[in-house]
């Protein structure tokens, strides 16, 4: 990838209309101005392609901000890294006292959301401690320890959005990077889709028209599996759980729809130990 991010502008429009929900499972005041008119125009053109993407969106930032909060409360867990930010606000919007967090992205993308945060009146832009990665050419462990983070301490890693993008190399890489990088009761938890998603085939015509409208955004899908865990064993984890966005749907919005076609996209969380945490 090259240049800013057009898909986290996107996510970031969507997080601004989920904190405008009757009962929101989250409030991000600052996503509508961070996204803009640029963000919303992209996040309206998606809408037509795959109208239950702003529940996903909802559904992946609450299941995320959970584990922030959990790992923070029951694990001691200090350290909080963002792996490939875009336009998040975690460090903002969830300030645990004594959480230290890190954001890590491409450098063109980082630049576009600084830039953009000098013209949100009362974001804390020192929230978080930045680094800036190019994830298929260089190791986020080290620019991550470059930046402050002890490799000592137990740390949680939110790779959001950021999976389906990246070659099966990258992926690999990277996962294996955390899991030998990182302190070993470390957790990593991004989301994932299927692989037939990702390869273009024995999808419908929707699903066809949802991938090539993220491709026509420079950000084409690479990245797919129907089963995660052998990846992940062979990248140095033990411990893998798996939910997908119909479980989470059932447990935040207390229903199941099949036309949201939420059925092949999942969150997962793994870790190079095994927790003490049979909650999670």
């Amino acid at each position: 990838m090259q240049g800013a991010s057009k898909t986290a502008l996107m996510v970031c429009a969507y997080r601004a209309r989920c904190s405008r929900w009757e009962r929101p499972l989250f409030v991000d005041r600052w996503a509508e101005q961070l996204a803009g008119e640029e963000g919303a125009q992209y996040a309206a053109g998606f809408d037509r392609h795959w109208p239950a993407m702003e529940a996903w969106m909802a559904l992946r930032v609450a299941f995320l901000d959970r584990l922030v909060a959990i790992t923070s409360d029951r694990l001691g867990v200090r350290q909080v890294v963002i792996l490939g930010a875009g336009y998040d606000t975690r460090a903002a919007r969830l300030p645990y006292a004594g959480v230290r967090w890190f954001e890590v992205d491409h450098p063109d993308t980082q630049a576009a959301k600084r830039e953009r945060l000098g013209r949100v009146p009362g974001y804390p832009v020192d929230a978080a401690t930045y680094a800036s990665c190019d994830f298929e050419r260089e190791d986020p462990v080290d620019r991550l320890r470059a930046a402050g983070l002890s490799p000592r301490e137990a740390t949680l890693v939110i790779w959001e959005g950021v999976v389906p993008y990246l070659s099966e190399a990258a992926v690999r890489a990277t996962a294996s990077r955390l899991a030998a990088g990182l302190d070993p009761r470390s957790l990593v938890s991004f989301d994932c889709v299927g692989k037939n998603m990702a390869e273009g085939v024995k999808l419908n015509e929707r699903d066809q028209e949802t991938r090539q409208f993220v491709g026509d955004l420079a950000e084409p899908v690479r990245f797919g599996s129907d089963h995660i865990t052998p990846l992940l064993a062979d990248c140095g984890y033990r411990w893998v759980r798996t939910v997908s966005f119909d479980d989470l749907a059932l447990q935040y919005l207390g229903d199941y729809k099949r036309d949201r076609l939420f059925r092949f996209q999942r969150m997962v969380t793994c870790s190079a130990s095994v927790p003490d945490a049979p909650w999670l």
